[in-house]
């Protein structure tokens, strides 16, 4: 059953979840779990012949609201309760979120902005985290474009120093005004794209919007449809950089529970390709060290996403 061990020389939770050996992996696509349900085919997970976005549970989680109390261990335990859950951005087996229609991109960040409210008020969740992982590079096991969200117990240990620096200042603002005629991609009123200054992934983008709201459910219509149609640009842009599929993990940090008051909603896209047939690898001196050693100056990043268009 799932549960979390207690790291003492790293100071994190890890979570185990054995059963998540045995989840589908790569199948063919009529046999598509997220596909709608065919008769006489296979059923799949979606019991409708056609649907925008769905949301359901994740069979194989590694949070769960039913997690039973962990085993008895010579290290520091603790229930891995809270949610995990896929959300499937089309009934179309092929295609990907850039790809898709504005109207569809601003509703997903509706999705996002809804399970993220309802999961948040449950008393076992402290934090709530939107992702995608997109293509094979990253580990993708279903290639039906989709994305998920977990719900933690714990806040987890890359936010925790974002909280504090959230806490200390506004320092997303203050990074947006500094940056915006350098480091800008995409932008209007309500939101911007932008490649960070200190970026560690190559042609890393943050979509983020210009007024600190805690999450994309603080945001008024016009910054939702700003964002989505930010997201969905940025990720056609870093499609055309390389004229193919840009393998990527999208994350969107919103508050912690108790946050609220003080952090900076935003999405951080991390492509995984450095130049056409090269990926970025996590190897030594990332894993090892946990410092990042980056192929490539954030200006140059600018300069050839700027050139690409969207």
């Amino acid at each position: 059953a799932p549960h979390c061990r207690w790291h003492p020389l790293r100071s994190e939770w890890v979570v185990y979840a054995a059963h998540r050996q045995d989840r589908t992996f790569k199948p063919p696509a009529e046999f598509c779990p997220l596909c709608p349900a065919v008769p006489g085919a296979s059923p799949g997970e979606i019991p409708f012949g056609d649907f925008e976005i769905a949301v359901f549970e994740n069979r194989f989680p590694s949070f769960s609201p039913l997690a039973p109390e962990p085993p008895p261990l010579t290290v520091e335990t603790l229930r891995a309760a809270g949610a995990c859950e896929v959300i499937v951005y089309s009934a179309a087996h092929a295609g990907s979120l850039a790809a898709m229609p504005e109207e569809r991109v601003r509703l997903l960040v509706e999705v996002w902005a809804d399970r993220c409210r309802e999961l948040l008020a449950r008393p076992e969740i402290v934090f709530a985290m939107p992702f995608e992982n997109r293509g094979e590079q990253v580990g993708v096991t279903l290639h039906h474009p989709h994305g998920q969200l977990y719900a933690f117990p714990f806040v987890p240990p890359v936010v925790k120093p974002m909280v504090e620096a959230f806490r200390r200042d506004a320092v997303l603002e203050r990074l947006l005004d500094r940056t915006a005629a350098a480091y800008q991609i995409d932008g209007d009123r309500n939101a911007t794209a932008f490649v960070p200054p200190f970026a560690r992934f190559p042609f890393e983008l943050w979509i983020a919007p210009r007024r600190r709201v805690p999450g994309p459910w603080a945001f008024d219509s016009a910054e939702t449809a700003s964002f989505a149609a930010m997201l969905r640009r940025s990720l056609a842009r870093l499609d055309a950089l390389f004229e193919r599929p840009m393998p990527y993990i999208a994350l969107l940090y919103a508050a912690p529970k108790g946050e609220e008051a003080n952090f900076h909603t935003h999405l951080q896209i991390l492509p995984f390709l450095r130049a056409a047939e090269r990926l970025k690898y996590l190897a030594g001196c990332e894993q090892g060290a946990g410092t990042f050693l980056a192929d490539m100056l954030p200006e140059t990043m600018v300069e050839r996403l700027r050139a690409v268009g969207a």
